[in-house]
């Protein structure tokens, strides 16, 4: 009865020692992001980083929140999470396919960055004159490197002169305290103001105009 009783002991020892070493070591558990931190992140292009820096552990919240609540910060982070195959498996039209929900919903994060990749052509196939509409979409609501970029391809003979103006109004509107990104703005904007004229771009300056 002893030795049945040690061997009892030591079985129950043993599996519970498997069961903890099968653990994985993840830390802490990790607060879902709030939408407005994961926006945050999104501009900073930090959204995929944080989530490899936290483990994996949000897939299944990420999952949920873009799937069935249909929230677009999460739509754009779990299409991202897809494209780039970033603790999911890779599936880079289903990625898009969320991408797109995420902008269709007017955010403009994924709006900017849909645009830069058909721009670009990371993805998809490239296309500048797709892109300008994204860009512009993302221009109007303040997004700021949509704004640059939409400048530097209009300057670059694409899309249309008659976004000129619309262009050079959201760059005089925008603030920066990064001083590169300042002289770049003043740069497409005397690019534009040769391709404009000047009372269309007094116009573009008043403060009236609405935009």
């Amino acid at each position: 009865m002893k030795l049945k009783a040690v061997a009892a002991s030591m079985a129950l020892l043993l599996g519970s020692s498997f069961a903890r070493a099968e653990l994985p070591d993840v830390g802490e558990p990790v607060p879902i992001y709030t939408e407005a931190e994961l926006i945050n992140l999104i501009d900073q292009n930090k959204h995929l980083e944080r989530v490899k820096a936290d483990k994996c552990q949000l897939v299944e919240d990420i999952v949920a929140r873009a799937t069935r609540i249909n929230l677009p910060a999460y739509e754009f982070l779990y299409g991202d999470m897809l494209a780039w195959g970033v603790c999911v498996d890779q599936d880079v039209e289903l990625g898009l396919y969320y991408m797109e929900n995420a902008a269709h919903q007017g955010l403009a994060s994924a709006l900017e960055q849909l645009g830069r990749y058909y721009s670009r052509g990371t993805l998809v196939q490239q296309d500048k004159e797709r892109a300008i509409p994204y860009l512009r979409e993302a221009a109007s609501m303040g997004n700021l490197n949509a704004r640059i970029h939409l400048a530097e391809l209009l300057l670059r003979d694409y899309g249309s002169p008659l976004d000129y103006e619309d262009a050079y109004r959201w760059l005089y509107n925008s603030v920066t305290a990064d001083q590169r990104t300042h002289k770049r703005i003043t740069i497409l904007r005397s690019g534009l103001e040769q391709r404009m004229p000047q009372n269309i771009i007094a116009r573009a300056k008043r403060r009236d105009v609405f935009w």
